[in-house]
């Protein structure tokens, strides 16, 4: 089951992706939907009957979460790909901050390029898993019963901001500023996704393929990540990321060419889930004025 977040008339809903539209649910929205439940369990009884047709809604960001968990470092491929770079510290596995919620964006919603504030702008291609259930102190055996959904995550990074942040051995700034977190296009239920460790992974940029690689890639499992931090304590319709793939522009070898500039349409592909596509926009395209004066944040 694909459940999206849509935009029509003017109103916000929360509907089942069937063939040519968009089935109604009696939620307010994606998180409530997933406080009351599995939506596996729930949906049936949250059908409205009343089909939203394509081509009449815009998708949107599928979920707004209370938490947004951010880990990083659990390829190893990356980890490798970061120290051919000599990037500033090595990438492990158990990196974990909390992401900006108001930084979140959904399909075809333009990134902004601060240009104030960046030279290094960044794509990192994930996987996210919406948790089904509250929780905490749970085990990887038992981390599956709180898998709710999959969707696409784009980690956009500041680079040069990135650099200067982990030379304190820590970082969040510089992947937290607005519009740098699209998410989406829809949350794929688990029943549709038996093995996520068995996805392709692609990210393209203007159709010119930068990271491609396989969820399999992991040097941990999803269900122990989830196990890992779940001390911090889960809320139903919270976020968490797993981590990118290699790839990314910062670490390549010719960085400079691969960073991404006002103009550029990034496509983030997960197999079984869908793809996930944001423009990228100048300042003065979004705000109608050009950027403030540049400052090393």
């Amino acid at each position: 089951m694909r459940l999206a977040t849509i935009e029509s008339g003017g109103e916000a809903h929360v509907g089942v992706l069937e063939k040519g539209g968009v089935e109604v649910l009696d939620v307010a929205d994606m998180r409530s939907l997933f406080e009351l439940g599995l939506p596996s369990e729930v949906t049936g009884r949250l059908r409205t009957g009343k089909r939203i047709p394509d081509g009449s809604y815009v998708l949107k960001a599928p979920i707004i979460p209370k938490k947004f968990f951010h880990t990083a470092g659990n390829f190893r491929e990356h980890a490798e790909e970061g120290e051919r770079a000599n990037w500033v510290n090595p990438i492990r596995p158990w990196i974990v901050f909390f992401q900006n919620v108001d930084a979140i964006i959904g399909p075809d919603a333009p990134i902004v390029y601060p240009e104030h504030l960046t030279e290094e702008l960044d794509y990192e291609l994930e996987l996210a898993v919406i948790l089904a259930n509250p929780g905490k102190h749970f085990s990887a055996e038992e981390a599956a019963d709180y898998i709710g959904g999959y969707v696409i995550f784009n980690d956009i990074t500041a680079r040069d901001i990135q650099r200067r942040e982990m030379e304190s051995a820590n970082f969040c700034f510089s992947k937290s500023i607005d519009t740098f977190c699209p998410l989406g296009p829809w949350i794929v239920t688990p029943d549709e996704i038996p093995n996520p460790h068995d996805l392709k992974m692609e990210l393209r940029v203007n159709g010119e393929s930068r990271q491609v690689s396989h969820s399999g890639g992991m040097s941990v499992s999803i269900h122990q990540i989830l196990a890992h931090y779940s001390p911090l304590g889960y809320s139903a319709g919270d976020v968490l990321s797993t981590g990118t793939v290699s790839g990314v522009a910062g670490f390549s070898a010719d960085p400079r060419a691969w960073y991404l500039k006002p103009g550029d349409v990034i496509e983030a592909e997960i197999e079984r889930i869908g793809v996930l596509r944001n423009p990228v926009i100048s300042w003065q395209q979004a705000h109608g004025r050009p950027a403030p004066a540049r400052v090393r944040w």
